[in-house]
């Protein structure tokens, strides 16, 4: 766990803490590279078992540079106010999702792509490597336990009957 200050902490995530992070956002950044260069762009996606789907066009960014290559997936939410948020990423192998009949079951999980155009398609991203984070209120300390009947407050073992 990092200290942060004294009301907020960090802590790492578990895998299925993340998966169930990952299920509430709609809308995650996907990390790409792009003519040598590493690349980021919001996306909107949905998540099927241990794949990762994004919507885009054939010709896109996305779609150019995610035929098989390692990506990483990001998705956060963050109350700025508050200094507060979470954060889940995911970094794995990339496909290229184009088939028709693929491509309307993927629509059929609540995908598609925002912007309207003819033909479009998804990069599928496997869940390989998860990772998250969660900046909080730091948990409270917990009680001292009560001293058993019959010792002294002063906890030092000794019956309270001995003086």
């Amino acid at each position: 766990m990092d200290t942060l200050d004294d009301d907020r902490d960090a802590r790492a995530l578990d895998e299925a803490e993340c998966l169930r992070l990952l299920d509430t956002a709609a809308i995650g950044r996907i990390a790409f590279t792009e003519g040598a260069l590493p690349a980021v762009q919001p996306v909107t996606f949905v998540r099927g078992g241990r794949e990762i789907y994004v919507p885009t066009h054939p010709g896109s960014a996305v779609a150019a540079a995610s035929r098989g290559a390692v990506v990483a997936f990001e998705v956060d939410e963050v109350d700025v106010g508050a200094r507060t948020g979470w954060n889940v990423t995911v970094v794995g192998p990339s496909r290229l999702i184009a088939d028709p009949a693929e491509v309307r079951r993927l629509d059929g999980l609540g995908g598609g792509p925002w912007v309207p155009s003819g033909a479009h398609c998804y990069v599928g991203v496997q869940v390989r490597l998860v990772r998250g984070r969660r900046i909080g209120p730091r948990p409270a300390p917990a009680a001292a336990p009560a001293a058993p009947a019959g010792l002294s407050p002063a906890g030092a073992g000794m019956p309270s009957w001995v003086g």
